[in-house]
């Protein structure tokens, strides 16, 4: 929150848990595995350039992007409202491209300056457990968006998001939402805001499941 303050003023350890214990589905053995995190001083961090290059992503047609990308905010029931025109400005702080199957566009535990819109196609959201196998958390499909709040306060990734399909994404990396803000301060207070309704909606999720899952305990 502190950094998302600034860009607005100014634009600028639990053991590892074996295979055979989580396959038991004990609550104590999935709480202490499933949500531990590395410190962010062991955190890598991957810009998108570098990632970028890693999974192979390739330029996509910026009028076709900018297309999607205004038809699906259009329809966004938690994105704030904006005209035809200020959508086609947003797009220009925006990168799209192409991605093939099976590449990692976000990695666990690492650190980044970008945050990803699915615009067509599937992406899996996986918790990487420490004895390697994943546990599936969602997916994300055209409209999603992936890598929000590590954008926003420069932690660590929670979990790896890989593509299950050849997937057409919109790139917002930190570079591009500080020129947003300066430049174009309404459609920046736009985008912060759309994240902080769909961060206060997965907020409410997790908690609604914890709960859920206490309650049975």
């Amino acid at each position: 929150m502190k950094k998302l303050i600034e860009k607005l003023k100014g634009g600028a350890s639990t053991p590892s848990q074996p295979a055979s214990a989580a396959a038991s589905g004990e609550d104590s053995g999935f709480f202490s595995t499933m949500f531990q995190e590395r410190s962010d001083e062991d955190a890598r961090f991957a810009t998108w350039a570098e990632r970028a290059r890693e999974v192979e992503a390739q330029p996509h047609d910026r009028a076709r992007g900018a297309a999607r990308f205004a038809e699906l905010w259009g329809v966004d029931r938690y994105v704030a409202t904006l005209e035809r025109d200020e959508l086609e400005r947003m797009a220009q702080y925006l990168e799209f491209v192409e991605v093939p199957a099976g590449k990692e566009v976000i990695g666990q535990d690492e650190q980044g300056d970008y945050m990803l819109i699915v615009l067509d196609g599937t992406i899996a959201v996986d918790r990487v457990q420490p004895w390697g196998g994943r546990a599936r958390l969602a997916e994300a499909h055209a409209g999603d968006m992936l890598g929000e709040m590590s954008l926003l306060d420069a932690g660590s990734r929670f979990s790896a998001c890989t593509t299950v399909t050849p997937c057409v994404l919109a790139v917002v990396d930190a570079q591009g939402l500080d020129r947003m803000i300066m430049q174009e301060p309404r459609l920046g207070l736009a985008l912060l805001a759309s994240l902080a309704r769909r961060l206060s909606l997965r907020l409410r999720q997790v908690s609604a499941r914890l709960s859920a899952l206490l309650s049975r305990s």
